[in-house]
C-alpha cells in the first residue's frame, strides 16, 4: 500500500438512489461509479441540497460538502444518510464508499490509498459546478481528508476533521486494539468481510504513509477544523491535542463535551455548527 497521483473521474450510468424521495420539481440525486487513479471503482452519490434547489441560483454559488465515513461505513449506511442531511441544509452533498466499502470496489487499506477516492470525489464535485468544496472526515475519514488536504493542494477550500487519529499504530484502547486484530489477523479480515461488509486488503503498509500529525502542518492556508469528543472510546483527546499543536495556530479545535466517537456520536446540533462554519470558512 503506498501513496499515489490525484484521483482521475469517469462515470458510468446514473441511477435513482433506492432511498430518494424527492418531488418531481427538485433535481434528482446523481448516483454513480467513479474511477481512482489507480483505477478502483468507487460508489458515489450526489445531492443538489435543499438550499441548492430552494434558491434557484447555480451550484457555483453553493459549496459541496464531500463526505469521507469511518471504517466500515458506506454511503448507505444509516449514520452517513443522517450526516448528508444535516449538511444539506447549507450546500449539496457528496458521499461515497470508500474502497472495500458497500459497492465500491477494491480492498481497504485502512486510510492509505482512500486519498485517491477522495480526490476522484472531490474532482466530480468540482464537475457539477461548485466553486467551493469541503471535505468532512469521521474517524478514518478523518484522516484522510487530512493526508488529502496535504497531499493534494487547494483541492478543497475547507477540511474538517472529527474523531481522527493523530498517529498510526495507536493501540492504547480496547477499540483499537480489536480493530488491530480484525485489520491484522486472517480471521478478523474474515469477520470484515462477512460481518462488516467491508473488504480489507492482506497486505500491510509499505512505505507507511504519511500520518494525520505530519500532514496538518501542510495544510494552510486552508482553513482547518478539527473536532473531537473527551468520551472518545478510541482515540483519547491527546490526539486532537497533537493535531491541533501541529496546525500550529492555523486550525480550530473543538474538543466537545460528552461526545464519544465519529458519526455515531456527531448530535444534529453539532453538524449544524459544523455546516455553519464551514459555509463561513470556505468563503
Amino acid at each position: 500500500m503506498s501513496n499515489g497521483p490525484a484521483g482521475q473521474v469517469a462515470r458510468s450510468s446514473t441511477v435513482r438512489p433506492k432511498y430518494e424521495t424527492s418531488g418531481a420539481s427538485r433535481p434528482a440525486p446523481l448516483r454513480t461509479f467513479l474511477h481512482t487513479a489507480d483505477g478502483v471503482r468507487i460508489d458515489a452519490l450526489y445531492e443538489p441540497g435543499a438550499v441548492v434547489y430552494e434558491s434557484q441560483s447555480p451550484p457555483s454559488g453553493h459549496p459541496v460538502f464531500v463526505v469521507a465515513h469511518g471504517f466500515t461505513g458506506d454511503v448507505e449506511r444509516p449514520h452517513v444518510r443522517r450526516v448528508a442531511t444535516a449538511f444539506a441544509r447549507y450546500g449539496a452533498v457528496l458521499t461515497f464508499s470508500f474502497r472495500g466499502h458497500g459497492a465500491s470496489g477494491g480492498r481497504s487499506t485502512v486510510g492509505d490509498r482512500e486519498v485517491l477516492d477522495l480526490a476522484a470525489a472531490v474532482a466530480w464535485a468540482r464537475e457539477q459546478g461548485h466553486a467551493r468544496v469541503v471535505t468532512v472526515g469521521f474517524s478514518m475519514g478523518g484522516s484522510v481528508v487530512l493526508r488529502h488536504a496535504a497531499l493534494h493542494a487547494r483541492q478543497s477550500d475547507a477540511v474538517v476533521s472529527v474523531s481522527a487519529p493523530a498517529r498510526w499504530y495507536y493501540r492504547g484502547t480496547a477499540p483499537m486494539r480489536r480493530l488491530h486484530w480484525l485489520v491484522t489477523r486472517p480471521e478478523g479480515r474474515l469477520v470484515g468481510r462477512y460481518g462488516l461488509r467491508t473488504r480489507i486488503h492482506h497486505r500491510g503498509w509499505d512505505p507507511v504513509p504519511l500520518s494525520p500529525v505530519e500532514a496538518v502542518p501542510r495544510i494552510a492556508p486552508t482553513p482547518l477544523l478539527i473536532v473531537h469528543g473527551d468520551r472518545d472510546g478510541y482515540f483519547p483527546v491527546d490526539h486532537p491535542r497533537m493535531l491541533a499543536d501541529a496546525a500550529g495556530g492555523h486550525g480550530e479545535l473543538w474538543l466537545e463535551p460528552g461526545m464519544g466517537h465519529a458519526e455515531h456520536a456527531a448530535t444534529d446540533a453539532l453538524l449544524a455548527r459544523i455546516g455553519d462554519w464551514a459555509v463561513g470558512a470556505a468563503g
